[in-house]
């Protein structure tokens, strides 16, 4: 009994006598999945949760929200942080003994034999052979040990693999975040296209109008004589061009259509609409030095805390390696029972320290350790990598939004200016003072100020989101969702 006793204390020093979850005892699997930040959260939905109606018009938040509850790439990053959270289960098994217990039944049996049996005589002198036999055996046997091992001590080995383990675990669920941060910046993207997209297709309609209007003209100038065939020829010619142009709007949003849909983790052919978004200047928000910009993205980017986490793992498999090459010390212990019929049962047990010590290894613990500090100094390239990464990131990014805030302002001007050319030359043309060079030429600058004005538009929403995503500061975009893409096309 004194064998079970110990085998009692060990465990109970590793495990509390509380209820335990023995599928997950060291509860390593409870990470929660990715959610939206409170910013843009809005709505009391679960959205990742059970199968939800879309609603009548889709916000930024969202499109957000579904993207990172969806979207499978969201729910492999969850998974792979998961399995590394697993590991860490793993390592922290090796703080607790071993216990293995057998049990058996045999059968055994045996044939005996005879030898002799003959006798005789010979002459006046005898000799006679005389016969014996040994019996059959028969029986059957039970068996059944247990047997417990118990690492005490090797010199910080499982420490440093326990490290490692978690420090990986942190790398995987800044990972996690980054893939997240990544499908929160296509959400963006996606948003800002189908928007641009069906800004595009409202001012090639506006496009097609105006050069109808100027057909119509033309034709009626040539019906009452005062107009030149070439006129009407080249009005048609315009018209033409503006219901191609009009044909392949309509094929870009329906593209654009089916890639947010698709990030969405919803079949390309699924209907939904956004919600129209008001008038609103396009002003930058970042307006600190770019130098704490930069300062700032590396505390916040969840690519260069993987970096860091990955160095950390690498010190710490340096720390392991190295006690690999050390002494053990373990304590274990087993009981036996054996019963056999016709006889008395038996019992035996044991209890040892031992201690192990790698003497020569062929000096692959040497390796080892060279290996696990050259792939220390790789992480720390590959650190450095990333930092200075973000800050070429930030400063593009950064620049990039004061360009197009400028192009933006620009392009509303070259707008308006285009507008009253174009209202000015199809007025000259009615009237008889122009001609039709003049306002197919007005008619078409319109339609390139316009496109430009929606490009420049859509550029300036990307390069602040791309300041944002390059900080990973994404939910300052998500919340303000107010931007004018579509109102330009209704001048």
């Amino acid at each position: 009994m004194k064998q079970f006793a110990l085998i009692f204390c060990l465990l109970s020093s590793s495990l509390s006598c509380q209820a335990v979850d023995w599928e997950d005892p060291f509860e390593a699997g409870k990470l929660p999945k990715p959610v939206v930040s409170g910013s843009i959260a809005t709505s009391g939905n679960d959205v990742c949760g059970a199968e939800l109606a879309l609603p009548a018009a889709l916000s930024l938040a969202d499109v957000v929200d579904r993207v990172l509850c969806r979207n499978p790439k969201s729910h492999e990053a969850w998974a792979n942080a998961r399995v590394q959270a697993a590991e860490v289960g793993v390592a922290r098994a090796a703080f607790l003994p071993n216990v293995d217990a057998t049990a058996g039944v045999e059968h055994n049996w045996s044939n005996g034999g005879s030898r002799g049996g003959l006798g005789g005589t010979s002459g006046t002198t005898g000799s006679t052979f005389g016969s014996s036999s040994s019996g059959n055996t028969d029986y059957n046997q039970l068996s059944a040990g247990v047997s417990l091992s118990y690492l005490l001590y090797d010199f910080g080995g499982r420490d440093a693999a326990l490290e490692n383990a978690r420090q990986l675990f942190e790398a995987a669920s800044a990972t996690q975040d980054n893939v997240v941060q990544g499908l929160f910046f296509s959400a963006i993207q996606g948003y800002y296209q189908l928007n641009a997209a069906q800004a595009a297709l409202e001012s090639a309609l506006e496009a097609e109008r105006s050069s109808k209007a100027s057909l119509d003209a033309a034709t009626a100038r040539y019906q009452v004589g005062v107009g030149t065939p070439a006129d009407r020829l080249q009005a048609q010619t315009a018209y033409s061009q503006a219901v191609l142009d009009r044909i392949r709007a309509e094929g870009a949003l329906r593209n654009a259509h089916g890639t947010l849909a698709n990030l969405m983790g919803m079949d390309a052919n699924q209907n939904y609409t956004l919600q129209p978004v008001a008038d609103a200047p396009a002003t930058g928000q970042f307006q600190a030095n770019v130098g704490e910009l930069i300062a700032e993205a590396r505390r916040r980017r969840p690519d260069l805390a993987a970096a860091e986490a990955q160095i950390a793992a690498a010190e710490a498999g340096i720390a392991s390696a190295r006690a690999a090459g050390k002494p053990s010390i373990s304590v274990s212990t087993d009981l036996a029972y054996l019963n056999r019929e016709s006889s008395d049962s038996s019992r035996s047990g044991g209890i040892g320290l031992n201690v192990t010590i790698p003497l020569f290894t062929g000096f692959a613990n040497t390796y080892r350790i060279r290996s696990a500090t050259e792939q220390a100094e790789a992480r720390k390239a590959a650190r450095d990598q990333i930092s200075l990464q973000i800050a070429l990131d930030v400063w593009q990014a950064y620049q990039n939004l004061q360009t197009e805030t400028q192009s933006v302002q620009s392009s509303a001007d070259l707008v308006a200016s285009a507008i009253q050319n174009a209202d000015v030359a199809l007025g000259r043309y009615k009237a008889g003072v122009g001609n039709i060079i003049d306002v197919i030429t007005a008619q078409s600058a319109l339609a390139s100020a316009r496109a430009q004005r929606i490009q420049a538009r859509f550029n300036w929403d990307i390069a602040r989101a791309s300041l944002a995503y390059s900080m990973g500061r994404l939910d300052d975009v998500a919340a303000d969702t107010q931007h004018p893409l579509s109102s330009e096309s209704q001048q």
